[in-house]
């Protein structure tokens, strides 16, 4: 390509990254998923988008397609090795280790929100770049805690108008009976014709295989043993109590013995959101208990649970239901002066309405009354404010209503209250 050429050619973002514009209703759904968070008293944690390669080489584990394919890792200018978050709760951990949170009141709860990344082939609802909203309790093993986290996703998805979703929940067990679980499934995968890759996954974790959403593997899978029948007494404990939660939140669920997250960190309550309008990526968030992953990243022997929610395909879904979820307009008060002297004045006006809370914006670059009332009607603003310079030489300014063309003129000084008022009422 010649330099000219190259010079002149127009940009595009790169292939397998979304991006949201101000009607898309993204903002909309990721505000309802962190509300959900936020009244349940979650704090809000800005996690590093970066960070040391060995945290997720050891926090996710070596053998998930997430460590040794998905992963953006590169050195940086001094030769370490970083790698983009593929996910958030390992540098949640991470932080609260480094930090001292878990020296103080118990649970430590934390949310965050905002891109992680994966390298994978990009399809509908599957990003390089990937949007999520996460919690995190950590510092108590409390089956109420654990319907809590499960209900605050409910709860999210309910807020925007979701429906057609279910809940998948399962136990993965503990450090008691996950040994000899492993050794029965391996041997039941050792009888198996598998292929090489395949056996290898079974050797590293056998859990892993369950997973193989080919045909072929899923009818050799079929009477494969289930980690749900064979939990230890504590373990099958802690799943009835939450799922006793769960019944008294009212939180519908079904159980899937046969789910293995895609993370190995995960012990006990493990759990899905599935939306079956969005095709093969049919996952809109999911989670679950993590006892031993603190004590790998270095600290101290104290359990959590948390989830992540994809806003990339809640959105989706709530495309998928037809909901109603184009972000608020961006202003609620255009201002169209008409002569310099006006858009002086207006300018003071428009500040003054921004102090009080009030989102305004102006008709800029010398437009005519017809191109600036366009502009307003494009805004979304409820109200426009005109100002010309005999409204001026009298001390008023007309406010008209976008919706009804009504229209009426206040004196200058009596506008913020006025407006203030107008918009407090529906």
């Amino acid at each position: 390509m010649s330099a000219a050429v190259e010079e002149s050619r127009a940009f595009a973002a790169p292939k397998g990254i979304p991006e949201y514009l101000p009607s898309d209703g993204f903002v909309r759904v990721r505000e309802a998923l962190i509300a959900a968070a936020d009244r349940a008293g979650y704090g809000h944690i800005e996690l590093p988008v970066f960070e040391d390669t060995g945290l997720y080489a050891r926090g996710v584990g070596e053998s998930t397609d997430v460590v040794s394919k998905e992963m953006y890792t590169f050195a940086d200018r001094g030769e370490r090795s970083v790698t983009l978050r593929p996910e958030g709760t390992a540098g949640v951990v991470r932080s609260v280790i480094e930090h001292g949170l878990d020296r103080g009141g118990l649970p430590v709860k934390l949310r965050y929100a905002g891109p992680f990344f994966r390298y994978e082939r990009p399809q509908a609802g599957r990003y390089r770049q990937l949007q999520q909203v996460g919690i995190e309790a950590i510092g108590v093993d409390d089956p109420a805690l654990d319907a809590e986290v499960i209900a605050v996703a409910d709860e999210g998805f309910r807020a925007l108008g979701l429906t057609g979703y279910r809940l998948e929940l399962t136990s993965l067990g503990d450090a008691e009976c996950r040994p000899a679980y492993r050794e029965r499934l391996q041997a039941f995968l050792a009888q198996l014709p598998l292929d090489e890759p395949t056996r290898r996954r079974a050797e590293i974790n056998p859990l892993r295989v369950l997973d193989d959403k080919r045909p072929e593997m899923r009818a050799m899978l079929a009477g494969a043993p289930l980690l749900v029948d064979h939990l230890s007494a504590a373990s099958a404990a802690h799943y009835t109590e939450v799922r006793r939660h769960l019944d008294d939140l009212g939180v519908a669920y079904v159980e899937n013995p046969r789910m293995v997250r895609g993370l190995d960190y995960y012990t006990k309550t493990t759990f899905e959101f599935v939306h079956d309008g969005l095709g093969a990526q049919s996952g809109i968030g999911g989670g679950g208990r993590y006892d031993g992953l603190m004590a790998v990243l270095g600290g101290q022997p104290l359990s959590g649970i948390g989830f992540g929610i994809g806003v990339d395909r809640t959105l989706l879904a709530c495309r998928a239901e037809g909901l109603p979820i184009d972000d608020a307009p961006r202003v609620e008060v255009f201002g169209v002066p008409l002569g310099e002297a006006a858009r002086r004045r207006l300018v003071v006006l428009a500040a003054r309405l921004r102090a009080v809370g009030v989102r305004v914006d102006l008709a800029y670059g010398g437009r005519g009354l017809k191109g600036a009332m366009k502009s307003a009607d494009r805004s979304g603003a409820r109200y426009a404010l005109v100002l010309g310079d005999r409204d001026l030489e009298a001390g008023a300014v007309a406010i008209k209503n976008l919706g009804s063309g009504e229209q009426r003129t206040v004196p200058l000084d009596d506008a913020v209250d006025e407006l203030v008022g107008r918009l407090a009422s529906p």
